[in-house]
């Protein structure tokens, strides 16, 4: 059976508690369904690369964003499958899913400073555009293979949340 991919996910919430969330496509086995293109920011972790410093170099690629003070961090690993793929070849199709850990941050910049329009490592933008929502509403947002994280996340971090 193929492993999963070391990740990590970034719940950002801004000062009146509510978090980030992108809008965008995925290719490969990360399929997204109609209805369900919103996501928090996340990533890969590299070998031998601390989660925390990973999560604010994806948040960097992913938004710009390099002003956020660290919460918390999720203790385990949380594991998703990706769903049934027979598509073109593609980067990710060498695990089985990811396991992610997740990092809470407090956004200290503007929204002005947020910016999407960045290549990340040669591969299109992530997201086409993003909004401020309660962390509550995510689970049903997301796709169904993620959304039992999405659900840890939800009360993992209620604290920070509005």
């Amino acid at each position: 059976m193929l492993p999963y991919r070391p990740n990590v996910g970034i719940a950002l919430f801004n000062r009146d508690g509510l978090v980030f969330a992108g809008f965008g496509n995925s290719s490969g086995p990360e399929i997204v369904t109609p209805g369900h293109e919103w996501q928090m920011p996340q990533g890969g972790v590299d070998e031998n690369e601390d989660v925390i410093a990973a999560a604010r170099r994806e948040l960097r690629e992913e938004t710009g964003i390099t002003q956020a003070t660290f919460l918390d961090v999720t203790k385990q690993w949380l594991p998703y499958d990706f769903p049934p793929y027979s598509g073109p070849p593609h980067r990710l199709c060498a695990w089985r899913g990811q396991k992610q850990k997740w990092v809470a941050f407090r956004f200290e910049g503007e929204d002005a400073d947020i910016d999407l329009t960045r290549e990340n490592d040669g591969e299109p933008p992530e997201f086409s555009h993003w909004r401020w929502m309660c962390l509550a509403d995510l689970p049903a947002l997301v796709v169904a293979h993620k959304r039992a994280v999405y659900e840890f996340v939800t009360q993992a971090f209620a604290r920070f949340a509005a």
